[in-house]
């Protein structure tokens, strides 16, 4: 009897010990937008800023890069170095304010590079792969929740 009280008393403590550890666990950052769910990379330092989604070849449907600013402004973005469209969606206050669709990567290293700027401020930025905006049917003014 004593030996079953240990086991059962350990195998609580046991149990104890990996709820609270699954509880710590720290989730991936997620964007959902109208029920669509992308996992984040989150853009934090210039550094990164600058570099974004170019670093890869390709990504998965439900990945995203976000590049949080902190403050509204008019933040310009350009395609240096991509090779892959992507749709860069401009928001303010959890809102799309404005929506790049399927922009194209650079043709050569040394073409002009355009500059996507919305025509109102934003405080964050999402990347997705090209035409989900579309697919998905996203338009300025959807709600954006962003779980860090």
């Amino acid at each position: 009897m004593k030996r079953l009280f240990i086991f059962a008393l350990l195998a609580l403590s046991a149990l104890f010990v990996f709820l609270n550890y699954k509880h710590q666990i720290k989730k991936t950052p997620q964007a959902i937008i109208n029920n669509h769910i992308f996992n984040l990379e989150i853009a934090k330092t210039d550094k990164e800023k600058e570099v974004g989604l170019a670093k890869y070849n390709s990504i998965p449907k439900d990945f995203s890069m976000i590049f949080p600013f902190g403050k509204s402004g008019f933040y310009s973005f350009w395609m240096k170095n991509m090779k892959f469209p992507i749709d860069i969606i401009f928001i303010k206050n959890g809102k799309i304010v404005k929506i790049f669709s399927d922009v194209p990567p650079p043709t050569s290293p040394n073409s002009s590079l355009p500059i996507y700027k919305p025509d109102e401020p934003s405080d964050t930025v999402l990347e997705i792969n090209a035409g989900l905006s579309k697919e998905y049917k996203f338009q300025k003014n959807d709600t954006v929740i962003i779980n860090y």
